[in-house]
């Protein structure tokens, strides 16, 4: 899959969207709309760089005060809702 913005509504967290730029099963950048600034922040600068597979392995299932979710889970949420929409196959950088 080429590169393309995925935008993602997050459930049951602060934060409202998620945007995604992905390349190639990579991801380019990751943007949350509200939430917790310097969390979220630090959050996407980690994930940028990495394979999609990766990351929802990584995140998925993350807790945030008895939610049932948070960001970092809603992330790897919407980085599965991209795959099962578009595919992707990774080539690590």
């Amino acid at each position: 899959m080429e590169m393309g913005e995925y935008i993602y509504k997050a459930r049951g967290v602060c934060s409202r969207r998620i945007r995604l730029n992905i390349d190639k099963g990579i991801i380019i950048s990751a943007v949350f709309e509200s939430g917790c600034s310097g969390n979220l922040q630090g959050l996407t600068r980690l994930v940028e760089g990495m394979a999609v597979e990766d990351v929802i392995r990584k995140l998925k299932g993350i807790d945030c005060e008895g939610r049932g979710t948070s960001c970092p889970d809603q992330l790897a949420k919407a980085l599965e809702a991209y795959t099962a929409e578009n595919g992707t196959q990774s080539k690590a950088i």
